[in-house]
């Protein structure tokens, strides 16, 4: 075998691994959402994802590890969606862009966001420590420059991160308690212009908090 055809073997292999990874991690969200930690099992999830029960732990090892695995893929999107907080000095337009991206997350990963929730809601047994160093560190790094902001009277003082919880309660509900949204709004599923209105009046409420007069 040439080394071109090596590398296309390879490039092939990476490709097909890197497939059954996104099913298996899809797959493990929508069973953890449903049964939670304790109920899930890798048959579960092997079955949906349409891969064998040993591929699974090929590519993720335990249950607990792609548990983990899924609980950090979906703060790791939270993550990234306040990535402008870093590269604009515009507290209006990097707040009001989280907020957004928050949202939309909710719409497009809803069962991600329930599965985080329901660690949360039980002490956080498998993320706690997670919680107390990479979460903690960010949200820090986040509050650091909330700080400046208000330093700089571009906004309000306010708590950096009683803010921040404030705003991943406001996104993080229309995902973990969507039943609750969606009776009360009268509609099966949320529209995409339900969202919008959400996003819209979201920033404005806390906008007009936080921006200086």
């Amino acid at each position: 075998m040439t080394a071109p055809q090596r590398t296309t073997v390879k490039t092939r292999k990476s490709a097909i691994r890197q497939e059954n990874q996104a099913h298996i991690l899809l797959a493990a969200e929508k069973v953890f959402a449903e049964y939670g930690y304790k109920g899930a099992t890798t048959g579960l999830i092997a079955e949906l994802a349409g891969v064998p029960k040993a591929n699974v732990h090929y590519y993720f090892g335990t249950k607990e590890k792609l548990y983990r695995t899924v609980l950090e893929d979906i703060v790791g999107t939270w993550f990234a969606a306040a990535a402008e907080f870093d590269s604009l000095d515009d507290p209006e337009a990097a707040i009001s862009h989280y907020v957004r991206l928050k949202l939309r997350l909710s719409k497009e990963r809803p069962l991600g966001s329930k599965v985080f929730a329901n660690e949360i809601i039980h002490g956080a047994p498998h993320l706690i420590g997670y919680l107390h160093t990479t979460l903690r560190k960010w949200a820090d790094a986040k509050a650091a420059v909330i700080e400046r902001w208000i330093e700089q009277g571009k906004i309000r003082p306010v708590d950096p991160r009683h803010l921040l919880f404030m705003i991943w309660a406001t996104t993080q509900t229309y995902a973990d308690f969507g039943t609750q949204v969606t009776a009360v709004l009268g509609v099966e599923d949320l529209s995409d212009a339900d969202y919008d209105r959400a996003a819209e009046t979201l920033t404005t409420v806390i906008l007009r908090g936080l921006l200086a007069e």
